[in-house]
């Protein structure tokens, strides 16, 4: 059939796409930097149709109709943001456990999927539609979906991948049109003094032609100048989410890919998500490389390459070196991610490093100080890796290794790189532990 007869039969209006739900109906919409806006506002305003649908999606990064309305619709995050957190919090939102790199096996095995919405650039000549910032499981995710319906945004870009980043007109069955709306940009945050501190320490333990991930936050940007501005050469990137600071790397001269073992000179990642210059840059650009996240979190992938180094965030480690960065007590602030596959990958790889990193202590607005080095996790913290995973700790005092060191020694390396302020609060609680001699 011609591509363009066939693409104008299954042209509909955002309202028939949200004609199409029924009630009871499992929906999947986009994720993290792309979500279908029409939809999502089309699909709200039937709000008074249904007694329950359930909306799944991940990193939610546009404001949603849908999650605002609530009842009769019950969020099911991967993996949670402020708006969702909020969401949890009112009770009209759960998360879903996840290991990221799992999540496609999960949508071939274990959960439904009745409508699957997402965002697409524009069908090109051969009537493929890229998925653009994110393959994670968007193609498993169109093969298991009863109904498949793609809002396509002129203003996505288009994005290199491996041939799960696109999916073909033949395998899409509703298209919905738009004039095109900005993606989902995050604000450039800003990092502090102590961040620069913390990115100094890991930054003079890697070696020329290692392999890079990074996770989210501001410290990636205090890492990725601190890169940026070093003498590192032949550095590459094989990361879960692509950020701005992989940009600045690259304009920097400092990636080349020419020392990885896999993917030679393609820059790697799940999903991208960071400025409007970003997006720029990963328009069309060929170094650049989407794939499934069930390969590029594999973390026997990830041991694969030469002198893997993960940088991650926590919110609190534990004087034995188990590592949260999920919840505080029973209230959620996250997701597991990929911070388990790629601090267990980057060990295994040859000469390979994982660090994760905090800030040694916070101050609450009544001025306490609080460490985030604490002698346990308060009830109901999710503990996201056990102890025998963490290498490197790394706080603005210092940095810890704690691999085969004993729970005393553990403890003492980690009280020795908290906040001044806290140690002999810490040395206490160590000793109520049992720890500390």
């Amino acid at each position: 059939m011609d591509l363009e007869k066939e693409y104008r039969q299954k042209v509909i209006t955002a309202e028939e796409g949200a004609a199409l739900v029924k009630e009871g109906d499992v929906l999947e919409l986009g994720f993290a930097a792309i979500f279908p806006v029409h939809f999502d506002e089309a699909l709200a305003a039937r709000k008074d149709d249904f007694r329950h649908v359930v909306i799944r999606n991940g990193i939610l990064s546009n404001p949603s109709k849908l999650l605002e309305v609530g009842e009769p619709f019950e969020w099911q995050s991967w993996h949670a943001t402020p708006d969702v957190r909020r969401a949890i919090e009112r009770g009209t939102a759960n998360h879903i456990p996840i290991r990221y790199s799992e999540m496609p096996r999960y949508i071939r095995e274990n959960v439904r999927t009745d409508i699957l919405v997402l965002p697409v650039s524009e069908m090109d000549e051969h009537g493929y539609f890229n998925f653009g910032l994110d393959s994670s499981h968007f193609l498993d995710q169109a093969r298991m979906a009863k109904t498949v319906v793609v809002e396509v945004n002129p203003l996505q870009p288009r994005v290199a991948g491996r041939s799960e980043s696109e999916i073909h007109l033949r395998d899409v069955d509703f298209i919905i049109e738009t004039e095109g709306y900005p993606v989902a940009a995050l604000p450039i945050r800003s990092y502090t003094e102590v961040d620069e501190k913390i990115a100094a320490f890991v930054v003079e333990r890697i070696e020329d032609g290692s392999t890079l991930q990074l996770g989210i936050g501001a410290l990636p940007g205090a890492v990725g100048d601190a890169i940026a501005s070093s003498s590192l050469k032949n550095l590459g990137v094989h990361t879960e989410m692509y950020v701005d600071s992989f940009m600045d790397m690259t304009l920097a001269g400092k990636i080349t890919g020419a020392m990885k073992t896999r993917d030679k000179g393609r820059q790697v990642f799940a999903f991208i998500e960071g400025s409007e210059k970003l997006y720029r840059f990963a328009d069309e650009n060929p170094e650049l490389m989407s794939a499934p996240v069930d390969y590029v979190n594999d973390a026997r992938v990830i041991a694969d390459q030469y002198r893997m180094v993960s940088i991650n965030t926590a919110l609190h480690v534990n004087l034995r070196g188990e590592v949260s960065s999920e919840t505080v007590g029973l209230r959620h602030i996250s997701g597991a991610g990929g911070q388990l596959d790629f601090a267990l990958g980057s060990y295994l790889a040859p000469d390979g490093k994982g660090f994760i990193c905090l800030h040694s202590s916070r101050v609450d607005k009544n001025g306490v100080r609080h460490s985030n080095i604490v002698p346990d996790f308060s009830a109901g913290t999710i503990v996201t890796m056990v102890a025998p995973v963490t290498q490197y700790v790394v706080t603005e005092y210092g940095v810890a290794n704690l691999k085969g060191k004993s729970t005393y020694e553990r403890a003492k390396a980690l009280i020795a790189i908290a906040h001044p302020e806290c140690r002999e609060e810490l040395i206490r609680g160590a000793k109520a532990k049992g720890v500390w001699r």
